[in-house]
């Protein structure tokens, strides 16, 4: 007769390693089933424009700039967002403080995976960012690229360290603190990278980087009698997930989205002009909706300011007037789910309004929204333009909003008839 002891058991019953790979397994598995839809279709061929066009001008802007420009301030300030901000995806969910809490001490492999996996995610981040910057700062040193390697190396070493960091600061609960450890870690990173960009000594980023260390020493030592606090990792790790979610809706129905409503009572204004009927049901539920449910206002509003800045920047007049229908379509795009939004909600089916009431209801707001973007954006136009270029935008965008609401949008509208 074999005889297993009390802690023996346990270690049976429970395998950390297991636990972290079913965990990253049904992340990696989620996230993936989304990105089908947000890379996929006509958003793709959008992105690949703006992109192109952000980096022809982004290239010949860079040729205007003088020598003597701060690339190396700028490149410290913003680079040092990007080092400083280290989120730790621990693939956390609400019953884990309840399940796993208990086995808190034998979870050191799982934390360090998901220190692993974090870093890897944040280092390619930082490949993108640097590569930006890099022409940039050989405009202003004599072309020199050959110093990609060695800062990269450096940025990902300060990473390194600042996610260490920042797990620490995991086992306190005061949000002081946790606004403390950011405002730190962002002035010492960004002083550091200046040194670094600006060819200054290395005695300054030495001292630099030691004080990142003794940070790190000193949140080790005042955390050791600490425990963890599940409910700050379980709702960062909820935070994020929904805010991928709210992108993926935007493509595709999300069930697991959650939906956040806000009051919003400066904008109720907006819908004192609908009439209380039996024909305006939908109208007033769909201009609730768009205004306080969701983010369907952050997204008309962001895409609204993005584009005027676009259209700002670029001083070629026909590339103006194209980018009013460009962002115009990604506005539309991303209302569709609008339509949807009340589908599982019964009592929506049961009101005593046809079904072409609803959908006019829905055309007349989405193209509404569409000709209040066209006239700013043509506004954005006439700012660095002309009028007649801005008004031949505010007529396509004009033009481009009615073909997208009466034709565009119509087989899907109809394809959700029950």
């Amino acid at each position: 007769m074999i005889y297993i002891s009390s802690s023996q058991r346990k270690k049976i019953m429970f395998d950390e390693k297991q636990l972290w790979k079913e965990r990253f397994g049904r992340t990696v598995k989620e996230l993936s089933r989304y990105l089908r839809y947000i890379f996929n279709g006509h958003i793709v061929i959008v992105m690949v424009f703006l992109l192109g066009t952000a980096a022809f001008y982004y290239q010949e802007w860079i040729k205007t700039l003088p020598n003597h420009f701060p690339a190396a301030a700028v490149m410290a300030i913003i680079l040092a967002l990007l080092v400083t901000y280290s989120p730790i995806y621990t693939f956390f969910s609400e019953a884990d403080k309840i399940f796993l809490l208990p086995l808190e001490d034998r979870l050191s492999g799982y934390f360090r995976r998901s220190l692993a996996v974090s870093f890897l995610v944040h280092a390619y981040i930082l490949v993108m960012g640097l590569g930006i910057f890099m022409p940039l700062y050989a405009r202003v040193n004599d072309g020199n690229f050959n110093t990609f390697l060695p800062f990269l190396l450096i940025l990902l070493s300060l990473k390194i360290i600042n996610l260490l960091i920042r797990w620490k600061i995991q086992y306190y609960i005061e949000t002081s603190v946790h606004i403390l450890d950011a405002c730190v870690r962002y002035s010492v990173n960004a002083v550091f990278l200046y040194f670094l960009f600006s060819g200054a000594s290395i005695i300054f980023m030495l001292a630099a980087g030691v004080l990142l260390i003794l940070l790190y020493l000193f949140f080790s030592m005042k955390s050791r009698d600490k425990g963890l606090k599940w409910e700050i990792l379980i709702e960062q790790e909820e935070r994020r997930m929904t805010s991928f979610y709210r992108l993926a809706n935007m493509f595709t129905d999300v069930p697991k989205l959650k939906d956040r409503v806000k009051r919003r009572k400066w904008l109720d204004w907006l819908m004192a002009g609908i009439p209380f009927k039996q024909e305006a049901t939908f109208k007033n539920l769909f201009v609730r909706t768009f205004l306080r449910s969701g983010d369907y206002f952050g997204i008309f509003i962001r895409l609204t300011f993005i584009g005027a800045g676009a259209i700002y920047l670029i001083s070629y007049g026909m590339g103006q007037i194209l980018l009013v229908p460009l962002f115009m379509y990604l506005t539309g795009f991303q209302l569709l789910p609008l339509w949807n939004h009340h589908q599982d909600k019964l009592w929506v089916n049961l009101y005593p309004v046809k079904w072409d009431i609803k959908e006019k209801s829905f055309k007349q707001l989405l193209t509404g929204i569409l000709y209040v973007q066209a006239l700013l954006l043509s506004l954005a136009v006439l700012a660095n333009g002309g009028w007649m270029a801005s008004l031949l935008s505010l007529a396509l965008g004009i033009l481009f909003a009615y073909a997208y609401t009466h034709f565009y949008i119509q087989k899907r509208l109809a394809g959700s008839r029950t």
